[in-house]
């Protein structure tokens, strides 16, 4: 008797395919074993679908998915995640690259030891943001070097991080960069920069008094950005002494009246903070170096007298 030979066909090996469409059961996993190293197409697949950067993190994440056992919809949601987040904080940091900040400034980084004076509970108040919802203006003033551009960037990061367009620019700056869009025929372009922001920034107003020509510039960006953006200005003079800055006071009148007179105003007052900076406030002088001054005098004295004696026998 002869044994007929069954035609069932061989189950086939897994492929990487047959594997992502195959269920993970309890205590299984599908994901590679080796958590260092990366398949080549896969590489090249990332790259290709501008995933690039997920590839240096991918390992760890492997290790994570047969750590905790997750299903490939959570593995895939967990990848996207690190992408969305990679791309989102990318995206703040250039917001405030473009918004022209001259320092990295937060909230966090304020030195609240220094012995300023100022209304703590109205900083926090303006670092909740309403301000911009309500397209309201800040005013901070003070003397120089207690903080003001500092606060005034750090309120800017913090409103760049919340999705609002910033712009940040001295008030010379400013009034230059018009001035030559004038003479180049560029105003319309230049000044439509200004207008476009949700926060413009205008760091150190009041140092110059102001031409005709930039009163009527100035007062034209307040006019066209009140109640639809909002300003903050810092300045060394207290706002009552802005009026006389203007070459035209029905100009400044009308402009300070949309622009200081309902805006948040924040006075802050103290010795110079810039002056804790100073090297000699680091570093004051030993006794020893005090003692090495008192004695240079005489030491140095008599070579002084043996020089003119030695140039005299000459």
């Amino acid at each position: 008797m002869t044994t007929r030979k069954s035609t069932t066909a061989a189950p086939a090996a897994p492929t990487a395919l047959t594997a992502l469409a195959s269920p993970m059961s309890p205590g299984h996993t599908a994901f590679p074993t080796h958590a260092t190293g990366l398949d080549a197409d896969l590489v090249r697949v990332l790259k290709r679908l501008k995933l690039g950067p997920l590839v240096p993190t991918l390992p760890e994440r492997l290790t994570l998915a047969r750590a905790q056992q997750l299903d490939y919809a959570a593995f895939l949601l967990l990848l996207l995640s690190d992408e969305v987040q990679r791309r989102d904080q990318q995206a703040v940091d250039r917001r405030v690259m473009l918004a022209g900040f001259e320092e990295r400034a937060t909230l966090d980084g304020f030195d609240w030891n220094a012995p300023l004076q100022l209304d703590r509970r109205h900083l926090q108040t303006l670092f909740t943001l309403q301000f911009l919802v309500r397209k309201e203006h800040i005013v901070l003033v003070g003397p120089v070097g207690v903080g003001k551009t500092f606060l005034a960037q750090a309120l800017g990061t913090a409103a760049v991080r919340a999705g609002y367009s910033v712009l940040f620019i001295r008030a010379d700056a400013l009034l230059r960069d018009l001035q030559q869009a004038r003479a180049d025929h560029t105003l319309e372009r230049v000044f439509r920069r200004y207008l476009v922001p949700d926060l413009l920034i205008v760091d150190d107003f009041g140092l110059h008094r102001l031409s005709a020509q930039q009163s009527s510039d100035l007062y034209e960006l307040i006019i066209e950005r009140h109640r639809r953006s909002c300003f903050l200005f810092t300045s060394n003079r207290a706002v009552d002494e802005w009026l006389g800055l203007w070459d035209d006071p029905i100009l400044g009148n009308s402009a300070l009246d949309r622009l200081a007179n309902g805006a948040h105003q924040l006075v802050i007052d103290g010795p110079s903070y810039r002056a804790k900076l100073a090297p000699h406030a680091a570093h004051p002088p030993t006794a020893d170096m005090t003692n090495a001054t008192e004695t240079a005098e005489p030491i140095a004295a008599p070579a002084a007298r043996a020089a003119r004696a030695l140039r005299k026998r000459r």
